[in-house]
């Protein structure tokens, strides 16, 4: 009998699957119908159902620390908040949204979240095949460093846009608010490697000890 945490991870998996298909579906039907052109308004167009994916991802903290999931919390809650914060301060400038590197960083997320969630799918219902465990914390690793380059990028172009923003005159200026944030975006993400990189080796060895028994 199925139990309601088996029915509730599952539909949380299956949504958070369909909607980042939907968003690169959406992107690349733009790119090869508009071109370039479809870079400009990638927000206006995915923006909504992108801040709904990553508001409910902070479900995922919740899911870990209850045992629903099992993965490591630190790696997670470092994902999630620099992937809010960053969303966060798209939509408070509108300057940003037009900009290419959100199409980008969009294109990004998605391609790593559609490595993860069928993966999550796949533990829910059955064990998953090597080559899903492979990809999903092989390939997973350099493109969530390519990720994390871009959303400095991001931060960075924004940074021309935050200080007319401020209406407090004792506000942190953007070239010390680039200082402070870029080390501990620099410091996160070298930690959620190191954990991905023992995570990693962790599931490979447990398949291999898996196929000996058998």
């Amino acid at each position: 009998m199925l139990s309601f945490r088996l029915v509730y991870i599952f539909s949380y998996n299956l949504f958070q699957f369909c909607g980042h298909t939907w968003i690169l579906a959406n992107t690349i039907a733009r790119f090869f119908t508009f071109g370039q052109d479809a870079l400009a308004d990638t927000f206006y167009s995915v923006g909504f159902v992108m801040s709904l994916c990553q508001l409910l991802s902070i479900l995922e903290l919740f899911h870990i620390a209850d045992g629903i999931e099992k993965a490591r919390l630190l790696p997670r809650f470092i994902q999630v908040m620099e992937k809010n914060f960053l969303l966060i301060m798209v939509i408070m400038l509108e300057e940003v949204q037009s900009k290419p590197v959100v199409c980008v960083q969009f294109f990004l997320w998605n391609i790593l979240d559609l490595l993860r969630y069928p993966h999550e799918l796949l533990r829910v219902m059955d064990t998953p095949s090597i080559t899903m465990l492979w990809t999903r914390y092989t390939l997973w690793i350099p493109l969530y460093i390519l990720s994390v380059a871009t959303e400095g990028v991001t931060l960075y172009q924004a940074l021309p846009y935050i200080e007319p923003a401020a209406l407090n005159p004792t506000h942190i200026h953007p070239p010390v608010f680039l200082m402070l944030y870029l080390p501990v975006l620099a410091l996160g993400a070298s930690v959620t490697i190191w954990q991905l990189l023992k995570e990693r080796q962790y599931h490979l060895e447990k398949w291999k000890k898996k196929m000996k028994r058998k």
